[in-house]
């Protein structure tokens, strides 16, 4: 199934990161994020991890430099993925990182384009793109409510 959503926002890619995070609940699936630099991939997922989890969004930040950072919510465990400084599939697979795709829990991977061969069937893709200076396309696929 596919939705597509339209934020012209901060405030609204945050708001649909919420709304997409609420369906997430108790599913623990694999999130992966696609888009260009500054398409708000850490925004939306701010919103989702929240919905999920309700972890604060002034809690979550995007692990650029240690690619992944860890949250306990109330429910189970959040694991946030930046791949943005990843070389190429293998360097993930040798640093272990495909261990969390079977651990339960939220598993969000932002840049998941560098480790796309490697994602399971069921993972929830997310497509962003700039429309705009100010106006954001994100299609939702693999989400099934």
């Amino acid at each position: 199934m596919e939705q597509s959503f339209i934020s012209r926002s901060a405030q609204e890619t945050l708001c649909i990161g919420q709304k997409i995070g609420s369906l997430l609940i108790d599913l623990h699936p694999i999130i992966g994020l696609f888009g260009d630099l500054g398409a708000g991939k850490t925004t939306l997922l701010k919103g989702i991890i929240y919905g999920a989890a309700g972890i604060d969004s002034q809690d979550v930040c995007s692990p650029t430099f240690n690619y992944l950072n860890i949250y306990q919510g109330k429910l189970s465990s959040v694991y946030h993925f930046d791949l943005y400084r990843l070389l190429d599939a293998t360097q993930f697979v040798s640093a272990g990182f495909d261990d969390f795709f079977y651990l339960k829990g939220l598993c969000c991977l932002e840049w998941a384009e560098k480790i796309d061969s490697l994602l399971p069937k069921e993972t929830i893709r997310i497509y962003m793109t700039h429309l705009n200076e100010a106006q954001r396309q994100i299609v939702v696929m693999g989400l099934h409510v």
